[in-house]
């Protein structure tokens, strides 16, 4: 392999949904640019653990069983954290074959593996009182009272356009394969892991159990960031930089924050809650956790020259 732990930086890279396409020829085609970016980061010695977000690919899975079901009924209807699993196959298949393709084109001598990964959330976490994550094919009120009445599931109106399942978005606690992960990257490894956030699942006397929910991958890659001490979090996204005044003739682009500048900008609504406000947040949390670590907020393009400390907005303690 091409280094030992020790060598450059260990930075945890959590890929935005613009890195990623809304079907599998999109996004294969996306990946390369995505790939490309990546090794990049790796001819400069950075050692890269890779996530993703899932939204639109785990969706388009339940959204495939469930009609097929309602066609033919010996297609069986897929549970949520198996649509999640399988979204995370088929999106580290992408990043992996495109990154590998990359590092053999540059003769560089590296692996990459893709590890489908579980994330331990608590069962009375504060998410699950009130899901709000709509998921899922649109149904009746009728289909959906039914469905509520069979499984114990919830299901809310959606925009007007008929009833979706809703789960939660618990907080992360543990990464299940995180010494699996911590391994291969030390040997020297390029790991696709915490896909979406990772399959949520409880920890029972019986072992691990799925469960109908979504990790936003942020936190989840905030996460084993901290768990690992990686040097840096880099949350990717389609800005370049936070700002503030968002869209506004004022709006400012911030190269720094620190932890407390960032809870005031949180205060005042400068974020949007399913936008920017997350992804500062998942950066608050690893730096607040690890001593030393900072995180970077920039877009996929501009990612070498961010880590180099030339763009993008540092989120640094206090």
């Amino acid at each position: 392999m091409g280094y030992k732990k020790g060598n450059g930086s260990n930075v945890v890279i959590a890929l935005g949904g613009n890195a990623l396409g809304d079907t599998p020829e999109e996004q294969l085609e996306l990946v390369k640019q995505t790939a490309s970016s990546i090794v990049d980061l790796v001819e400069n010695g950075i050692n890269p653990i890779i996530s993703h977000g899932n939204g639109p690919q785990v969706g388009m899975i339940n959204n495939s069983f469930a009609m097929s079901f309602t066609v033919d009924k010996k297609i069986p209807e897929m549970p949520f954290p198996e649509c999640g699993a399988m979204s995370q196959g088929y999106i580290g298949y992408h990043l992996s074959q495109a990154i590998t393709n990359e590092l053999k084109k540059r003769g560089i001598k590296r692996a990459v593996a893709n590890i489908v990964t579980q994330t331990v959330v608590d069962k009375n976490d504060e998410g699950f009182k009130n899901p709000t994550k709509p998921v899922g094919a649109f149904l009746s009120k009728q289909q959906a009272d039914k469905k509520a009445a069979e499984t114990g599931l919830t299901f809310k109106e959606d925009s007007g356009r008929g009833y979706r399942l809703v789960v939660a978005s618990p907080k992360p606690q543990r990464i299940v394969e995180f010494d699996a992960i911590k391994d291969l990257h030390d040997n020297g490894y390029i790991v696709v892991a915490v896909g979406g956030g990772g399959v949520p699942v409880f920890e029972t006397p019986n072992g691990y159990q799925g469960v109908p929910a979504v990790i936003d991958k942020d936190r989840s890659s905030a996460k084993i960031a901290a768990d690992f001490g990686a040097d840096m979090l880099v949350i990717l996204t389609a800005v370049e930089k936070v700002a503030i005044n968002f869209n506004k003739p004022d709006q400012k682009n911030l190269d720094k924050m620190t932890v407390s500048q960032a809870q005031q900008y949180i205060k005042e609504g400068q974020f949007a809650p399913g936008s920017m406000l997350p992804k500062v947040l998942a950066c608050i949390e690893f730096v607040q956790s690890f001593k030393g670590g900072k995180a970077l907020i920039t877009s996929l393009e501009k990612t070498a020259l961010g880590l180099a400390g030339k763009t993008g907005t540092l989120i640094v303690a206090d």
